[in-house]
């Protein structure tokens, strides 16, 4: 199963189709099950992502949202990745949302990762939908290049420690990323763009971790693409 991909001649058009099969996607699970499960990232792009999501008229009392990775910050510093849907997503029709956050009071991302891993005990997996943007180096969630440790992570929660200016932070698992009925991956820039052509060809999963959701065929993914 390759992925589906969507390009689009900007970031609005970008913005608005990512926003509305996110939105069909939840309402779709809501209708067939009841309640819906969403993970999502930080980021720019989310920027943008959010606000128009938020708008959307789903049943958003039924959907439990969490993210793909934490800062391990607190939600008011300017990094965290909760701040931000807190104040983008988690608005007007979407404020009725359950939230589960990847960070707790633990000093430390490894002293709290067992807290974590209960706390999205709580969800209801498969989620329906993941919704992950891309680094420049192909990082997706908290998996970076030439980190061997996260590939054989067990459970849902990975606490990853600080590297140069990067926080500590808290990152959903492989398993757990692929534990979903479907995912959008977001490119936006040349660079990205560039980024995720080497991702598709063959090659270790260390080299470009997005290759993670890319080679993979049990989970249907479709990738929202802007230059």
């Amino acid at each position: 199963m390759k992925p589906q991909e969507l390009c689009f001649p900007n970031l609005a058009d970008c913005v608005a189709k990512l926003a509305a099969d996110l939105a069909d996607c939840l309402g779709h699970a809501v209708d067939r099950r009841g309640r819906a499960g969403l993970a999502v990232s930080g980021g720019r792009t989310p920027e943008h992502i959010f606000p128009a999501l938020s708008r959307k008229p789903l049943a958003w009392d039924r959907v439990s949202i969490t993210l793909a990775d934490e800062r391990w910050v607190d939600v008011d510093h300017p990094d965290s990745n909760e701040g931000l849907a807190r104040r983008l997503l988690m608005q007007g029709p979407a404020a009725q949302a359950r939230f589960i956050g990847l960070k707790t009071a633990s000093e430390t991302p490894f002293d709290g990762e067992a807290g974590v891993e209960a706390n999205l005990a709580a969800l209801d997996w498969p989620l329906d939908a993941v919704y992950l943007g891309m680094g420049e180096d192909g990082h997706i969630a908290s998996l970076f290049p030439a980190a061997t440790d996260w590939r054989d992570a067990p459970g849902r929660a990975l606490a990853v420690g600080a590297a140069g200016s990067r926080h500590p932070r808290m990152t959903l698992t492989p398993g757990a990323l692929l534990d979903s009925r479907h995912i959008f991956l977001a490119i936006t820039g040349p660079e990205k763009r560039a980024a995720f052509e080497a991702a598709l060809r063959p090659g270790p999963l260390v080299q470009y971790p997005v290759r993670l959701v890319l080679h993979q065929t049990d989970v249907p993914v479709t990738v929202y693409m802007v230059d």
